[in-house]
């Protein structure tokens, strides 16, 4: 049976500081590991490198290692004693986007994706941010085992961005076929520059949306581009289709429910002069609720028959789901409890977190055995540049994640990532 979730020593401003600038690594290291990172990103699901650098520090400095769970997936073990079982967590793929921030240790490499295509690769979200500061917390927690009893996880997650690396590391066995203490909660953090680094941000209830991917086929009849009379254009079909799917939020979504559909992808042909037989569309639906996702999903499904059925095409669309993350929904009672200490730590640096209509598939560790999760945001842009761009009204001109110039500041932001990860770890640990 689980420790029941509360701290079970009072501990405030003083108690955390002490033992985090007590027993807080040299983050030289920490800050070459992530140098190190950013310059040589892997894709989803090739994490290999990643995953040993991460390992191979954990067997350093004492934890119990499993590695390869539902691919690259990496959990160190620390037990310290009679109390909670605390899992700290940070993804580690990367992106197929080409850098373009012209920092001196800026990527330049390309790797071979899914499809056997060579792509450049970035870490244009930040994972390189989370694992060094995950690495940097274990290395903390480890020195602090003096202060706190219980049993600390670290979890190194592969295949965020395709938001199937928590669900795959679950069906490989992660809390049942490996040994793994069943965590009483589940905590991690997102790098994101429209904060300043050097902050917190954080909230109770749902902070990151349900993400649902589509791909869609529609059919035409293929032929001369100068004879349409004779064929049935499936990019007519598929940009009537694009179209018309952004009427579903503005028109049939009631006011006051948020509900994002993006087509990211569209594509057709293989010539200017050639009426091809099929078009391909990739879809993202954001949604905070199960019933918003719901209405959404429906209505493309209805929307995209239609538009078929009104241009004869000759077959039904083919409409496969393929991904799906649910809503990041943050425990109240627990958030509370951390919201307190960062705000004792942090003090002014900690504020409250705005809804994103960004995803995470996060929160699967904890849904899988229903235990409370918290997620908070840690702020990566530089601070004079925020600044400035705050004075100046330009918050929205920064760089964001999946940009190719998104380029966090080392320093402070791997401090505070650090910090914040022992403070909440201490927050939960006897």
């Amino acid at each position: 049976m689980n420790t029941p979730i509360a701290p079970s020593i009072a501990r405030g401003d003083e108690t955390y500081r002490g033992i985090v600038d007590q027993y807080r690594p040299d983050l030289a290291f920490y800050e070459s590991t992530y140098r190190d990172l950013h310059r040589n990103p892997e894709l989803s699901q090739q994490e290999q490198r990643t995953s040993s650098i991460a390992a191979d520090h954990l067997k350093a400095i004492g934890y119990c290692v499993y590695e390869r769970i539902g691919g690259y997936g990496l959990v160190g073990v620390l037990k310290n004693g009679h109390g909670p079982t605390v899992l700290l967590r940070a993804d580690m793929d990367a992106l197929p986007v080409r850098e373009n921030t012209g920092l001196d240790y800026a990527s330049k490499k390309k790797m071979i994706d899914s499809n056997g295509t060579e792509v450049p690769v970035m870490h244009a979200c930040g994972h390189d941010v989370h694992v060094s500061c995950l690495m940097g917390a274990a290395k903390l927690l480890h020195g602090a085992k003096s202060e706190w009893r219980g049993t600390l996880i670290c979890l190194f997650q592969p295949a965020e961005e395709l938001v199937s690396g928590a669900q795959a590391m679950v069906d490989d066995g992660l809390y049942s076929k490996f040994g793994i203490p069943k965590p009483d909660v589940v905590l991690g953090q997102h790098v994101f520059c429209i904060y300043k680094a050097g902050t917190v941000a954080l909230s109770p209830g749902p902070v990151m949306a349900a993400v649902d991917a589509l791909k869609i086929r529609v059919f035409g009849k293929g032929g001369h581009g100068s004879m349409p009379d004779i064929c049935i254009d499936p990019i007519v079909i598929a940009s009537h289709i694009v179209v018309r799917l952004q009427t579903i939020v503005s028109r049939e979504l009631q006011p006051g429910k948020v509900g994002v559909i993006t087509c990211g992808k569209f594509q057709a042909g293989t010539a200017s002069n050639i009426i091809p037989d099929y078009a391909d569309l990739e879809l993202t639906i954001r949604s905070y609720d199960t019933t918003v996702q719901k209405q959404l999903l429906d209505a493309i499904k209805r929307t995209v028959r239609a538009e078929c059925n009104a241009s004869k095409s000759p077959q039904d669309p083919v409409i496969e789901n393929s991904a799906h993350a649910p809503a990041t929904v943050n425990s109240v009672d627990q958030t509370g409890l951390l919201k307190t200490s960062f705000a004792d730590y942090f003090a002014d640096n900690a504020s409250a977190m705005e809804p994103l209509p960004g995803s995470e598939d996060f929160s699967v560790l904890a849904r899988a055995i229903n235990v409370p999760s918290i997620f908070w945001m840690l702020g990566g842009c530089d601070p004079v540049k925020w600044d400035e761009a705050k004075r100046s009204g330009k918050i929205g001109e920064i760089p964001i994640n999946h940009s190719a110039e998104f380029a966090p500041v080392i320093e402070p932001t791997l401090r505070t990532g650090v910090d914040a990860l022992a403070v909440a770890a201490l927050t939960f640990l006897g």
